[in-house]
This record gives C-alpha cells, sequence and structure tokens, in this order.
C-alpha cells in the first residue's frame, strides 16, 4: 500500500483510535492475595483493526525518555505478517507511565523494504534517543529473506523526547565486517547505557549474524556494539563464533537476539535465545566483566530454562534480574516473568514465573517505569501470537517475594541431589514400601539438572510401579527430555479413553532429521492396582514391559536429549498441561539395557539396594518420603 494511502487512512482514524485514553483492557491471568497493594495492568498498544494501513505489528521494543517519556516501537507489516516484505518502523508515547498513549507515528518507512529490528537506547548523559535497526530488500509475499540475505546495519536519533527523527545512517562500514554476509540482526530489544567503572557512559546493544561461503551457511555470530562517544561512531566489540559442523550441518550452538543488563557489580548479563543449536536449551547466555569488549567465556546453554525458540527480554529491578518470555517449552504461549536472585546464574522454573497470560505469547521487552514498577511490551493473542502487541504495568508486589525452598524426595543414583517435590503429593502405601499419590492438578516429581541425566544415544531402561483408576485424560508417569512434535523426548503414560499403556521416544540426528517410535501395551491397567512398566532401548529395539509381558517394535536411531530444554518429570508432562491422579513408586532409569531377568518386577523387589545402585544408574526416586 502506497506510504500516501496509509497516512491518509491514519489521519481519518486518528481520532477514532490513537488518542484513545485508555486501550481494551485485559485481565492478568491469575489474582495475588491484597498484601502490600500489587498492581497489574494491560491494554492493546498495536493492532491491525485499531492502527490502519497495516496488516500486523510485532517486534517490541521499549525504552524511558531521560523526561521519563515512555517510547513503544514496533514493525509495523504493511502487506502481511511476513519477516521479510514491506515493514516500517513505527512508534506510540506515553508521558504519563504508560496509562494512556498517543497516536502512531511513523519512525523510518521501508518503502517496499523491510527496515525493522529495533534497539533503541537512551543516552542519560544529553537525552538523545538512539534507534539501531536493520534494513533488507523487501518482498511481495510473505517469505523469508532468501540466503543470503543483503541485511545492512541504519541507525537514527531523536533530541525532541522521541518527537521528530533523524534521517537514518549507514552503519555498514563500522560494525559491517565482509565475512558477516549472510544474515544480519540489531537487537530487537533495548540497549543499554553502563553506569559503573571505567566505561560508566558507554552505549551498548546486541547483534546475531552469519557468514556465508558462497554457497551455504558456514559461521554464526552473537555480538556486542558499543559507542563511547554518545553514538556518534560504533565499533564491533564482544564476539562469540560458531562454526558450523563440516559433518552433519549442525551447530553446537547459536545464539541469536540477544538482550542486556548491567549487573550490580558492573558487569553485563547477556541472554540470548538459542536457535537449534545441538547442546540442550532454548536459551543461552554470558557476562561481560569489560565494559562489552569481550565475553568472560563462550555463551552456554540453559537446558531447564523452559522456553520455546523465541527472543526474550531481561531487566534488573532491586536484588533480582527479570526475564520476560513464553514458558512453554515448545510453542509460543503462556508469557511469564521469571527471576534470578544471584545475577543470572540461576532462573526461576516455569512453576516459580509469574503467569502474565495463557494465551499465545512471543517476543517482548520490558522498561523500568520507577524503583518498584515495570513496562512489559509483548506479543499477544488468543488465536495466534502475532494478533497484537500488548503493554502491561506491574510492580514488585505483584510479582511477589522470592518462594522459600520446596519439599524434596531422596535420588539415590551416586552424587545426585534430591529431587523436588511439587504441589503437595501424600505418602501412601507402595510395592516397595511407601510411595506419592499424586491429584492430577499440581502434584509433581521434578528432578534438577545434572549432566548425567541426558540419555543421549545410548541404550537405556526405564522401570517404575504405578497404580491409578482414571477413566479419561493423560496420564503422565515419567517425561525425560523436550516436549512437542520435534523435540528429543522419553515418556511413559497412561492413556485410559485408548485402552492402553504406552511408552514413544522421538529422536533427532544431523541437521534436521527428526524420528519417532512408539510402543503400547493393550488395557489401561487403571483397576487401582499396582502394575509394573518398564521401557527399554537396546539391540535395535524399543521395548515395553507390562507386568513382565513385552511388547517390542523396532528402535529408530539418533539423540533422545539433544537440541530442546531438557526435564526429567514424574506425574506431569513436561509442558505441564497434564498431572497424574495416582499413585508412583520406586523410579529407576540405567544407561544400559537391562536383561529381561533383572528387570523383572521380582528381582527389582529382591535385589538389595547396594547391588543396584551402581554406576550406570541414572536416576533412582524410591518415592517413599517427602522431607
Amino acid at each position: 500500500m502506497p506510504s500516501r494511502v496509509r497516512a491518509r487512512l491514519r489521519a481519518a482514524l486518528v481520532t477514532a483510535v490513537a488518542t484513545s485514553a485508555t486501550a481494551v483492557a485485559l485481565s492478568p491471568a491469575e489474582s495475588q492475595p491484597a498484601k502490600t497493594a500489587p498492581v497489574f495492568e494491560q491494554q492493546v498498544l498495536f493492532r491491525a483493526s485499531q492502527d490502519p494501513g497495516y496488516a500486523c505489528f510485532r517486534i517490541p521494543a521499549i525504552v524511558k525518555t531521560k523526561d521519563g517519556t515512555l517510547l513503544a516501537f514496533a514493525e509495523g507489516r504493511v502487506l502481511n505478517c511476513g519477516d521479510a516484505a514491506d515493514i516500517d518502523i513505527v512508534l506510540k508515547r506515553s508521558t504519563d507511565g504508560g496509562r494512556t498513549w498517543g497516536p502512531l507515528q511513523v519512525v523510518n518507512e521501508g518503502g517496499g523494504d523491510t527496515h525493522g529490528n529495533p534497539a533503541p537506547i537512551v543516552d542519560r548523559e544529553t537525552g538523545r534517543i538512539l534507534l539501531a535497526e536493520t534494513y533488507n530488500t523487501g518482498r511481495t509475499d510473505s517469505g523469508s529473506c532468501s540466503v543470503p540475505c543483503d541485511r545492512t546495519p541504519h541507525l537514527q536519533y531523536s533530541d525532541d523526547d522521541g518527537r521528530t527523527w533523524s534521517r537514518p545512517r549507514d552503519l555498514s562500514g563500522s560494525i559491517l565486517p565482509p565475512n558477516w554476509n549472510s544474515w544480519y540482526a540489531t537487537g530487537p530489544v533495548h540497549g543499554i547505557q553502563l553506569t559503573k567503572g571505567k566505561h560508566a557512559g558507554r552505549l551498548v546493544f546486541g547483534v546475531n549474524t552469519e557468514t556465508w561461503d558462497g554457497s551455504r551457511v558456514t559461521a554464526n555470530h552473537a555480538a556486542l556494539i558499543v559507542s563511547d562517544d554518545g553514538g556518534d561512531n560504533w565499533r564491533i566489540g564482544a564476539t562469540d563464533s560458531w562454526p558450523i559442523s563440516a559433518a552433519d550441518g549442525t551447530f553446537r550452538q547459536k545464539p541469536s537476539e540477544v538482550t542486556l543488563t548491567e549487573r550490580a557489580d558492573g558487569t553485563i548479563l547477556i541472554s540470548g535465545r538459542e536457535q537449534d543449536g545441538t547442546d540442550l536449551g532454548h536459551r543461552a547466555q554470558t557476562y561481560s566483566s569489560d565494559g562489552g569488549d569481550s565475553f568472560t567465556g563462550p555463551f552456554r546453554d540453559l537446558p531447564d530454562l523452559y522456553t520455546p525458540q523465541v527472543q526474550g527480554a531481561t531487566l534488573r529491578l532491586g536484588d533480582r534480574i527479570l526475564l520476560s518470555a513464553p514458558g512453554d517449552p515448545d510453542r509460543r504461549r503462556t508469557m511469564m516473568i521469571r527471576s534470578s536472585y544471584d545475577g543470572g546464574a540461576g532462573w526461576d522454573s516455569v512453576d516459580r514465573g509469574k503467569v502474565v497470560t495463557t494465551d499465545w505469547s512471543g517476543y517482548s521487552d520490558m522498561v523500568d517505569i520507577d524503583a518498584s514498577t515495570v513496562g512489559l511490551m509483548y506479543e499477544g493473542g488468543a488465536v495466534d501470537a502475532r494478533d497484537e502487541i500488548r503493554f502491561a504495568r506491574f510492580n514488585e508486589d505483584w510479582l511477589g517475594p522470592r518462594r522459600g525452598p520446596d519439599p524434596t524426595t531422596p535420588d539415590l543414583a551416586i552424587g545426585a541431589p534430591r529431587a523436588t517435590v511439587l504441589g503437595g503429593p501424600e505418602v501412601t502405601d507402595g510395592v516397595l514400601g511407601n510411595a506419592l499419590q499424586f491429584d492430577g492438578d499440581d502434584d509433581a516429581v521434578r528432578l534438577p539438572y545434572r549432566t548425567s541425566l541426558p540419555l543421549g544415544t545410548r541404550e537405556f531402561t526405564v522401570s517404575l510401579f504405578f497404580r491409578y483408576s482414571a477413566t479419561s485424560g493423560e496420564q503422565p508417569f515419567l517425561w525425560m527430555g523436550g516436549i512437542g512434535a520435534s523435540q528429543p523426548q522419553v515418556w511413559l503414560r497412561g492413556e485410559p479413553g485408548n485402552d492402553r499403556v504406552r511408552a514413544l521416544i522421538t529422536t533427532r540426528e544431523g541437521f534436521g532429521t527428526v524420528r519417532t517410535s512408539s510402543v503400547w501395551a493393550g488395557g489401561a491397567a487403571n483397576d487401582g492396582q499396582w502394575h509394573h512398566l518398564a521401557l527399554r532401548r537396546g539391540g535395535g529395539r524399543l521395548t515395553l514391559f507390562l507386568d513382565g509381558r513385552a511388547i517390542s517394535t523396532t528402535d529408530v536411531p539418533g539423540s533422545v536429549s539433544r537440541n530442546s530444554p531438557f526435564g526429567v518429570h514424574i506425574g506431569q508432562r513436561m509442558d505441564s498441561r497434564a498431572f497424574l491422579t495416582g499413585a508412583i513408586d520406586d523410579v529407576r532409569v540405567w544407561n544400559r539395557a537391562l536383561g529381561d531377568e533383572e528387570l523383572s518386577a521380582a528381582a527389582l523387589r529382591a535385589t538389595p539396594r547396594e547391588k543396584v545402585n551402581t554406576r550406570d544408574t541414572v536416576l533412582w526416586l524410591p518415592m517413599d518420603q517427602v522431607g
């Protein structure tokens, strides 16, 4: 659509939609007791039906100016919701802490090309707002930019609190070296100005790029871009490069879309989206202790920080650092805020995160409105995460205080920490002593991540006892790995609706080969009695044992723990969308294929613990106590 037509449409409806005092109100996903006045309120900020001339809005970024004005940026996608068509960078301003917003402004018009990936930074010394952004030639369909993509970085600035903006200037000569020639992306998220140490005043934002050798992508780079003169000149700082494997075309890690936070000690936490590297996890992070000139080490993945493959944002709030990102490990839904109380070394698990919405949700950014109030700008929708961009205001009281330690139950594997007990399962009578009874609502046992848990390509054996009488729903017994159609995983569950007990493994091999093998025993075994269940991978077969009866199918090659987030859950699906109503006793996993005799229920009952708990025991949960 020509720009003059879009301008007329905006002018015709500006009174009706753009200057409205309050946008559509949405309710928070959960309420909090009114102990110390928790605050949560949100509204729709960008949506095609209220902001004419655009088919879709995506890629939020937000900052607070020196004068206290909030500047909310987004990509206004003209033709469709694709990533590489006609895209403008648009803006709305708020002078009252995000309660009301002014009309939509076009900061940078694509004119048929893609002008996007906003990464705004505020210079607190001068008040200037700088906006890093990326261009590429636009398409007329919704396809992605062809590889290699002609992406180039640009910069604009505003000296009047975001009301008007300079003409863009090309930064390719200073921050686009010749070998970053396949992909280039600024942000998309706010950058930072350092406040501590000898680099105080430095401006920093993140980029991710790729190298093309004429026939394929050969390397991925995550880097910091820095300026020490208020944004007049920029240079490449810390860089972490990962080559592609010549053998199978995979990356071990592929960090991208990094978000930055200055910690209390002046070091920078750099947290990024992990885009399909073979290491476990969908988020990776590292640090810089010299103002962004170098990283303290390579990015490392966080296997038990559950997110889908998606951008996220971090922000310091008092003694904690916040992370905004969806909490579903497979799909872009359930936006939540998680906290770190140790500078990013550890993060809240999903059960401790504060849910913003259970709707579909995607990219996000955060801003400090005042000392205790945060603004969250995020993609969300009841049907699709790209339906609209929302703005939420919340305070630290809404987040709640740090939760104390959860109860635990022993893991007898050598060197293993105790497992976390969630909800409130009760101790009941079991097969080998006591067992744990789960209520089907929120009861579960979850193991803390350790490097010995992932089973990889090895043979293995799983054994447990279960008892349940549910006649419907999915009844998860054990879950190891990821979730969804393409993430490596191992699980065993009851399926009373299909009158069966079933086990499944999904594997990955090479760049994109995903295989699944599933085996089941007829009869749901939901008679309220104890049953023994085992799964063995070995000798090219996947075999399920139900009370000694063996059902076997062909194994599939590849790893059952790669690329995805990783968790071990008892009585719970990894994404918390199904819980067991029943009891579990004596869960064991070995990293070898046990023989039929040693795997029998009688042998498990009779063998002394000291003879079973050997180096090949991956986990052993007696499930007989909670403490």
